[in-house]
């Protein structure tokens, strides 16, 4: 590899300057360390613990629900965290890559999916963080939306640096919070009585599961985002590890946090539980809890309306070349905050229900794209890819592959008889094995499978060739590894 590559040290500008377009090795900085904080915080919010709550919900004691929450969560953040390996390689944000599978038009379907993925949980962010504001000021939605939207959307217009900066220093004010609030959940609440104890169930314990692996495979469409400014040599298992430690430990404690607050509190809500177990120590610690958590909300918002742009600037780009400027970054970013508001501003105050579908309809429309995506990186082109091309519709890549498409497609449609989406749709299978959903296994083994297969054929030869001509036009006639 040539020695271009960025030692790391180096800031960059105030305001980002790079969107879709590549980061040269000569801009590389960070340390590989910073990921786990990053993802730590990333997943340290509370819609995190609401999912915690549905295991007591469905019959699960505590201890059963953290174990699903434990199995779950390390399955998910296992394809999660391979992800991030693609930033330093490619130098590209997370959804773009998905061209090399799908083509330039053709990832415009995983695009969609990934932009539904952003904005809700922008509009669960928002609503909670609201709700947290409400415990110290007045709370009304048409004011508090907007503000927190814009707050969010001038931390994702700073960009990359300001997003890492924030979540690595939240880290610390969020593990001391909650450390002291984990305690005073097992300490100072109540036993739950016999008959509201929960117990084993396979159903139960199955939807837990799917719903925690879920949501951190729904974190695969961002990772590269926050990993592409790293030098270009830095270690695969690094910084895999360091990913992985980051959103799996957040969600393993917050997740099983949820469990044993709803297993000991009747009509349990994320908000008011966490004041009511925080006021134990203190009148008012719990509403200091509930503003960090407030804090890592309007945060996290900033990391998802930065993805929600990248993606959604990737698929105008397929159609009309953009600049890849501040400018229409910042259109972007108006654009998602708008739709958030509205959307939030829309949905029913009983949210519950309609985030556990939610997150279900994240694994259903992600599984089959991260299987083909990771296939590709890991087993087809290990990691050696032609970037200009990526940028070029008539390019090696094209604007439509057969491969990808079918492979995720075919995925998908197996899945169907295997969904079990509560008061929507409940397929076949599902509905025999007593509405437990094992469609994520199904999608990762038909895509990530079917797109192996359909890739023997494809002329490697070629594409390497054109792999060194792209790294010399990038990085010079030394460059080539």
């Amino acid at each position: 590899m040539s020695t271009k590559t960025s030692s790391g040290s180096a800031a960059g500008p105030v305001i980002e300057r790079h969107s879709i377009d590549y980061v040269p090795w000569s801009e590389r900085r960070g340390k590989l360390w910073h990921q786990a904080p990053f993802w730590f915080t990333g997943n340290f919010v509370l819609p995190t613990m609401v999912i915690g709550f549905i295991g007591p919900e469905v019959g699960l004691s505590a201890g059963f629900t953290f174990l699903a929450v434990v199995l779950g969560a390390g399955f998910g953040t296992f394809f999660m965290a391979f992800h991030a390996n693609q930033g330093p390689r490619m130098g590209l944000p997370q959804m773009i890559q998905s061209r090399a599978q799908f083509g330039s038009r053709g990832v415009i379907v995983p695009f969609l999916a990934t932009v539904f993925v952003y904005i809700g949980f922008m509009v669960f962010d928002v609503i909670l963080a609201t709700q947290g504001i409400g415990l110290v000021l007045p709370d009304p939605k048409w004011f508090w939306y907007p503000v927190l939207t814009a707050l969010s959307i001038v931390i994702a217009v700073i960009g990359h640096d300001l997003l890492h900066f924030v979540q690595r220093w939240l880290t610390y004010l969020l593990l001391i919070a909650f450390a002291i609030t984990t305690v005073l959940a097992f300490t100072t609440l109540p036993a739950p009585a016999a008959g509201h104890a929960g117990g084993w169930d396979l159903t139960g314990f199955l939807v837990e599961f799917s719903l925690a692996a879920g949501y951190n495979i729904s974190y695969a469409v961002y990772v590269s985002d926050y990993s592409r400014y790293l030098p270009a040599s830095s270690s695969a298992p690094k910084l895999i590890f360091f990913t992985y430690l980051g959103a799996a430990g957040s969600a393993v404690w917050l997740m099983g946090l949820g469990g044993l607050l709803a297993s000991r509190i009747p009509k349990v809500d994320a908000i008011s539980s966490i004041k009511q177990v925080g006021d134990n120590l203190f009148p008012g610690f719990g509403t200091i809890v509930v503003l960090v958590s407030t804090l890592a909300l309007i945060s996290i918002m900033g990391v998802n309306a930065y993805g929600a742009m990248l993606t959604s600037v990737s698929g105008l780009d397929a159609f009309k070349p953009v600049r890849a400027t501040v400018r229409p970054r910042v259109i972007g970013l108006v654009v998602v905050g708008l739709i958030t508001v509205i959307a939030a501003l829309a949905i029913p105050d009983d949210y519950l229900g309609s985030f556990n579908n939610f997150v279900l309809l994240m694994l259903y429309f992600l599984v089959p794209w991260t299987a083909v995506n990771l296939v590709d990186f890991y087993a087809v082109r290990h990691g050696r890819y032609a970037i200009t091309e990526i940028f070029n519709p008539k390019g090696i890549y094209g604007r439509w592959s057969w491969r990808g498409l079918l492979a995720y497609s075919i995925g998908f449609v197996a899945m169907i008889p295997f969904f079990a989406l509560t008061d929507l749709f409940v397929g076949p299978v599902a509905n025999l094995l007593g509405g437990a959903d094992l469609s994520f296994a199904v999608g990762l083994i038909v895509a990530g499978g079917l797109y192996l297969l359909f890739s023997r054929g494809l002329d490697r030869r070629a594409e390497e060739e054109a792999r060194e001509r792209s790294q010399r036009e990038l990085e010079g006639d030394g460059a080539v590894w």
